[in-house]
């Protein structure tokens, strides 16, 4: 899949994922090392930081899908390159975004995690972190980083807790029992799951791209001001002083905006709305 589209930047330079445009407004980035169940090495997560980052930063982009090829979505970390490293002694960081420059980051557009088979570790603490989660019925979650005596330290505990209750995450934190994908959304950490008990049916990229294509064609602005506010809220700053930050700090930004005049005046003229990229 292509795109037509003229960016303002080139895309990143993509060494272990392949880019592609499913629509002009829509970046998907399927994590490609088969092989190795997509794990991710440091290399990779700083491709990635530069990925996302240029999603944000790209007007003409709107929404941002990440799957995996092969059998797995990302089955974590790269253990041979930790294992390498520790043997070394060389310590080299992943970047202030987290795993896959996701389970720590905040970002501005929406990402949508289209899990198409085990997200282990590394790789359920992305999907976690991602705005809206749809899996296949295959698709497997766990936090196994107790078998291998580490933790789960890029950013899932914390959020996890916010998502399924106290006592749900400490049976996946501390069990590293693997879950289904009826149970996780049973959960809440997934949004829907694609395909029968076969796997047979829709694939979960086409209907990830059907859900980004559904926000792509809302107001850009708005999608990144209403983003912002949920995400308020899942991080634990109170309803009233949530709220009031969105008043001051955002939506003034909006009100200023093309947008925000254009779905007024298209609702009044009965027509679909002409959105300008955001420029916020």
């Amino acid at each position: 899949m292509t795109s037509n589209t003229t960016f303002t930047t080139p895309p990143p330079t993509a060494k272990y994922a392949i880019l592609s445009f499913p629509t002009p407004e829509i970046l998907l980035v399927t994590l490609n090392r088969p092989d190795q169940l997509n794990c991710i090495n440091l290399d990779g997560h700083i491709e990635l930081d530069a990925i996302w980052s240029w999603l944000d930063g790209e007007p003409s982009l709107r929404v941002g899908i990440v799957t995996g090829s092969g059998r797995a979505f990302c089955a974590g970390a790269d253990l041979k390159e930790w294992n390498t490293n520790n043997t070394t002694g060389t310590r080299r960081s992943m970047p202030p975004s987290g795993f896959a420059a996701l389970s720590r980051r905040s970002g501005k557009k929406p990402i949508i995690a289209a899990v198409n088979g085990l997200a282990y570790g590394g790789g359920m603490e992305a999907a976690v972190n991602c705005d809206i989660v749809v899996a296949s019925s295959g698709a497997s979650f766990a936090l196994p980083e107790v078998k291998r005596g580490v933790v789960a330290l890029a950013g899932a505990l914390p959020r996890l807790v916010r998502t399924v209750g106290k006592q749900r995450a400490m049976e996946m934190a501390l069990t590293g029992r693997t879950y289904g994908t009826s149970e996780m959304q049973r959960w809440g950490v997934v949004n829907e799951v694609v395909g029968d008990a076969e796997g047979k049916g829709k694939g979960v990229v086409q209907r990830a791209v059907e859900v980004a294509a559904e926000i792509a064609a809302n107001s850009p602005d708005a999608v990144v001001v209403s983003r912002e506010g949920v995400k308020l809220g899942w991080e634990g700053i109170g309803v009233e002083d949530g709220t009031r930050f969105m008043a001051e700090s955002w939506y003034p930004r909006l009100v200023e905006g093309e947008n925000i005049r254009e779905g007024v005046r298209a609702f009044v003229e009965k027509r679909r709305p002409k959105w300008k990229a955001s420029r916020l």
